[in-house]
């Protein structure tokens, strides 16, 4: 299996240093984009990895598809791509009971949403906050599991969200976009890479 991680990685790379602060829509920044995270997905499957898993990074890549491609009608279908991600997410993970503190945070994280996201998502507030929700239960079912590899990975994953929130809705000025949409890759992929690290069987 070290090939196709190989691939995936590359394509990640790739993709991190060529096209990751850049705005546009060429096929080919779409295909790379898709390419690293549907190369996660092989290799789930591949490996024997949870069927939810598998989906998950299946929508990942769907969701990375539909998004990178332009008009507001792809975004939220890419949005919704990734709000069933997490869900899949979430099944993997099963019911558990993060600590206390984490829960509280993670429920103050959301509230804060309202202060400085949700003013800036116009017609989008609705779905905004209905994946601001869903992300934030993805992370407290995370919280509740004893592998690190898939609470970091979790956590990665919500901090790429939440970069790619400030980058789309409330900062304005692009060389700070750029640099946000930079940053928010590494932590994005990793972030799924790590989760399924967590749920592959090791010798």
């Amino acid at each position: 299996m070290t090939l196709p991680w190989l691939i995936s990685a590359a394509l990640a790379a790739l993709y991190g240093i060529a096209f990751a602060a850049d705005t546009g829509h060429s096929w080919l920044r779409t295909a790379i984009k898709t390419g690293s995270v549907a190369g996660l997905a092989g290799i789930a499957a591949g490996a024997g990895a949870p069927p939810v898993i598998i989906a998950g990074l299946a929508l990942g890549a769907l969701g990375d598809l539909l998004l990178s491609r332009p008009g507001e009608r792809a975004f939220l279908a890419g949005m919704a791509a990734f709000a069933a991600g997490h869900i899949a997410y979430a099944l993997a993970f099963g019911p558990g009971l993060a600590p206390l503190w984490l829960l509280a945070g993670l429920v103050l994280l959301a509230a804060s949403t309202e202060i400085w996201l949700a003013p800036h998502t116009g017609p989008l507030r609705w779905p905004v906050r209905a994946y601001v929700l869903v992300i934030c239960l993805m992370a407290a079912l995370a919280a509740a599991r004893p592998e690190p590899l898939l609470r970091v990975g979790a956590a990665l994953f919500v901090t790429s969200d939440l970069l790619l929130a400030l980058a789309l809705f409330v900062t304005q000025e692009p060389a700070r976009r750029r640099l946000l949409s930079w940053l928010l890759w590494p932590a994005y992929w990793g972030g799924q890479a790590l989760i399924l690290l967590a749920f592959l069987p090791f010798p």
